[in-house]
C-alpha cells in the first residue's frame, strides 16, 4: 500500500480516537440496556402495536421475538428504488414464518443525479444525504427494534443511511440491494451515438432513444457508478 494512503489512514485514526472511544461507550450502554422494548410503557406499547393485526400484535409485545425496523428509500420513479415496493411485505412475511415480526420504521428521500444533473436540484445532491441520516436516525428513535434493515442504494442513500444507523449502532444492520439494471446497449454504441450528436450528425431523437435503450428498466445503473459502487463495498464490509 502507498505511503500516503497509510498517513491518511493513520491520520483519521489519531483525529477519530476521542470521539470513537465516546461512540463505543454509547452503543455498549445501548446494548446493555437490552431489549428496549421491554421498558416501554403500556402507553408507548400500545401505540407500536395499534395498526398491527392481532397476530403481530402477540409477536411484538412478546419480548422474546424479534421485531425488525425496516428503513426504506422506495419511490416508483427512481430505477434504482422501485423494486423495493414489494419488498417490506416479503420481509414481513419471512419474518412471520420464522415467529418474529418487522415494521416499515420509516422512508427517507431519494434522488438520481442522472436526473438532476445540470438542474438546480442537483444543490441539494449532497444535502440529502444529511437529511436521510436524519430521517433514519428519527424512523429508528423509537426503541421498538431488535435490528435493522435498510432499503437503499447510491452515493447519497446508502451513506446518509448508514451514518443514521450508526446513531443505533448496537442493533445488527443490514443493508438489502435493489439488485442492477439488465444489460441494454453496449458503451460503445452508446459513446458513437454521442459523439454524432456532439458534431451535429445525430438529433434529439435518436440521443434520446440510446439514452432509453441504456437506462431501460427497474434496477441500479448498468455502468460501474456509485450505485454498484456502494452495494460491492457494503457487501466487502459485512
Amino acid at each position: 500500500m502507498k505511503d500516503a494512503i497509510l498517513n491518511v489512514t493513520d491520520n483519521i485514526k489519531k483525529r477519530s480516537e476521542k470521539t470513537r472511544r465516546e461512540y463505543l461507550v454509547t452503543i455498549k450502554a445501548q446494548a446493555d440496556r437490552g431489549t428496549v422494548r421491554a421498558s416501554l410503557s403500556c402507553g408507548n406499547l400500545a401505540h407500536t402495536v395499534a395498526a398491527c393485526p392481532s397476530s403481530q400484535k402477540s409477536t411484538i409485545l412478546d419480548f422474546t421475538k424479534a421485531n425488525i425496523g425496516i428503513v426504506t428509500a422506495y419511490n416508483d420513479m427512481l430505477s434504482a428504488h422501485q423494486p423495493y415496493q414489494n419488498y417490506p411485505e416479503i420481509i414481513q412475511k419471512a419474518a412471520s414464518d420464522l415467529g418474529h415480526s418487522a415494521q416499515v420504521a420509516g422512508g427517507v428521500p431519494a434522488m438520481c443525479d442522472g436526473v438532476t444533473q445540470g438542474q438546480d436540484g442537483m444543490d441539494l445532491s449532497l444535502f440529502s444525504r444529511d437529511l436521510i441520516a436524519q430521517a433514519t436516525a428519527m424512523s429508528l428513535s423509537h426503541n421498538t427494534f431488535d435490528a435493522t434493515l435498510l432499503l437503499g442504494v447510491c452515493d447519497k442513500i446508502a451513506p446518509g443511511q448508514l451514518m443514521g444507523a450508526l446513531a443505533f449502532g448496537h442493533l445488527p444492520t443490514a443493508f438489502v440491494p435493489s439488485g442492477p439494471m439488465g444489460t441494454g446497449i453496449s458503451n460503445k454504441k452508446k459513446v458513437e451515438v454521442r459523439q454524432k450528436y456532439a458534431a451535429g450528425e445525430a438529433g434529439d431523437k435518436e440521443l434520446l432513444d440510446v439514452e432509453c435503450r441504456s437506462y431501460h428498466s427497474p434496477g441500479t445503473c448498468t455502468f460501474y457508478g456509485t450505485a454498484n459502487t456502494n452495494q460491492l463495498v457494503f457487501e466487502a464490509w459485512a
